[in-house]
């Protein structure tokens, strides 16, 4: 059965509202990856390099709230109202598909299912209800 957690995205501000939810709820950071620690890093412009790629927040033992800074060109653009997904992380590949398959049926693939060069097998789309959805396997925390 998979997990499921909120995904946020913002429009270049992810750091500053973050570091204000753990003002609020406490606890640490679980992971910060910035848009420049991607491969071809050095083909974006220098001021993207620093924008937030992902961060997570524990909130409980099962809990993470999870977010990224939206970079134009990739994806849909910034809107608030629409500005998250619900994050799947799934048992296995197989359930990763099946999944991915099933929800992206009548609706529009964002991003093909695929391993990722941080270590998951993880996809994007948009369900046909309108909804934003992002599932993830990640055999390294099995």
């Amino acid at each position: 059965m998979p997990k499921s957690n909120v995904y946020l995205y913002f429009d270049g501000n992810a750091e500053e509202a973050f570091n204000f939810y753990k003002s609020v709820f406490g606890g640490e950071f679980a992971m910060v990856q910035r848009f420049g620690e991607m491969p071809d890093a050095d083909k974006m412009p220098d001021e993207t390099k620093n924008k937030i790629m992902h961060i997570a927040l524990p909130l409980a033992a099962d809990d993470v709230l999870m977010a990224s800074d939206i970079m134009e060109g990739m994806g849909e653009p910034f809107k608030v109202g629409t500005n998250f997904s619900i994050s799947l992380s799934t048992e296995s590949k197989e359930e990763t598909d099946r999944l991915f398959a099933g929800l992206s049926a009548g609706g529009k693939v964002e991003m093909p299912v695929q391993d990722t060069f941080w270590g998951a097998y993880f996809g994007m789309l948009i369900d046909p209800f309108g909804v934003q959805w992002m599932v993830n396997y990640d055999k390294n925390y099995q």
